[in-house]
């Protein structure tokens, strides 16, 4: 399953933009949701850990083109079914779709196929299948 490709812009806090020498105000950022294309229409996206503990995975959540906000999550406790190294999604708990490892990101995808291509070298797990388009 695709992953979702809505974005948000994110303007910096009013703080850090008053902590800022003048002329140098911090640039928006933008964040891209990391759910599968089968959500609900509230977005999410990890902007940091603070160290694997319960609630203290910080995720921006918006809907549509309205105001995002930052809110703690606790981590999915689902494991991979058919991981040996028992894989932990990498979702918060609840999340409106599929487990993370069941969500492909088509534009890394695109980049690995062409990087695949370009630099097979590089690549020894894909084969010898440059010219047909297929990875094993």
């Amino acid at each position: 399953m695709n992953q979702c490709t809505a974005l948000a812009l994110l303007p910096p806090p009013d703080r850090l933009i008053a902590l800022s020498p003048p002329g140098h105000r911090p640039e928006t950022a933008h964040v891209l949701c990391e759910l599968a294309t089968d959500h609900d229409d509230h977005h999410a996206a990890l902007l940091w850990d603070e160290g694997g503990h319960p609630g203290s995975a910080v995720w921006v959540r918006w809907r549509g083109s309205g105001l995002a906000r930052l809110t703690p999550l606790p981590w999915c406790p689902a494991r991979h079914p058919r991981n040996a190294a028992n894989e932990a999604c990498e979702l918060f708990s609840a999340h409106p779709s599929a487990h993370s490892w069941d969500i492909t990101d088509p534009t890394h995808t695109a980049i690995t196929h062409h990087l695949t291509r370009q630099h097979p070298h590089l690549f020894p797990q894909s084969g010898d299948h440059e010219n047909d388009g297929s990875r094993s």
